[in-house]
């Protein structure tokens, strides 16, 4: 088996660091990551710049001066090319929750969303890290390697991306594994205006709200209860409850 692993916290990062100790026991494995921190870059592609991708260490490390998508992209379709394909994604350790409402910004799901796009089952690992907790990523590097086992195993559809929550607790206090639907959060903070040494305003994009749908069944509720989250997404965005509904109004005229 082949394994693709990138990530959103960029190259240097522990939680890449622990995934990648974790699976080489497992499989054969290629990091593609980016050059430096690329939270938030959500499914965002170097469309106005050529991407450079540079050797780190010995083995088959490799950083892009990109997002994570790039990273997958470019690793997917054509980086290696006369090699064997790669037979899944696996993105992360996110240092940080992917729950509800932060999918659709997390550049670790976005590396995940790519590998499926180009073909490849894929999942996105994250450690829910608080204020107080230990940041336990052997905790959640331990997780991902029972999730690919189980694949091994038992593999699942290639359309299948699983996005996987982890306690940030010692792995002998987690619960179990519960399968999850996605909450969502309240309205994020404010921004936070302030100066720059010159005077002139600047802006930081204020805190994700808090959990808002966080009941039995979803990642939140099973996060705060000391169980691994794993969430099946899919990239269909259509809300197909609604088109009845919306056929119906089309063909209505207009007042």
């Amino acid at each position: 088996m082949k394994i693709l692993l990138s990530n959103d916290d960029g190259y240097r990062a522990e939680g890449l660091r622990a995934l990648d100790e974790a699976l080489t026991p497992l499989a054969d494995i290629t990091v593609v990551a980016p050059d430096r921190n690329r939270s938030g870059a959500s499914n965002s592609l170097t469309l106005d710049v050529p991407l450079r991708v540079m050797p780190f260490g010995e083995r088959r490390f490799l950083v892009v001066n990109g997002t994570p998508t790039d990273c997958v992209h470019l690793a997917v379709s054509g980086l290696f090319e006369g090699e064997d394909d790669h037979d899944m994604v696996v993105s992360g350790i996110n240092d940080g929750p992917n729950l509800g409402d932060d999918v659709i910004y997390s550049g670790t799901v976005a590396a995940a969303v790519e590998g499926r796009f180009l073909g490849l089952p894929a999942m996105a690992v994250s450690l829910v890290i608080q204020p107080d907790s230990g940041v336990h990523y052997e905790t959640a590097a331990r997780v991902a390697a029972e999730l690919v086992m189980r694949i091994q195993r038992s593999p699942l559809h290639q359309a299948t991306i699983l996005n996987v929550n982890v306690p940030d607790v010692p792995y002998d206090q987690l619960r179990g594994y519960q399968a999850t639907r996605l909450g969502f959060r309240h309205r994020s903070d404010p921004i936070v205006k302030m100066a720059d040494p010159r005077g002139r305003p600047v802006y930081w994009v204020g805190p994700a709200g808090g959990s808002q749908d966080a009941g039995p069944g979803t990642d939140f509720h099973a996060v705060a209860n000391n169980y691994v989250s794993v969430t099946p997404l899919q990239i269909d965005l259509t809300r197909h409850s609604m088109l009845d509904d919306m056929r119906n109004w089309l063909q209505g005229r207009p007042e």
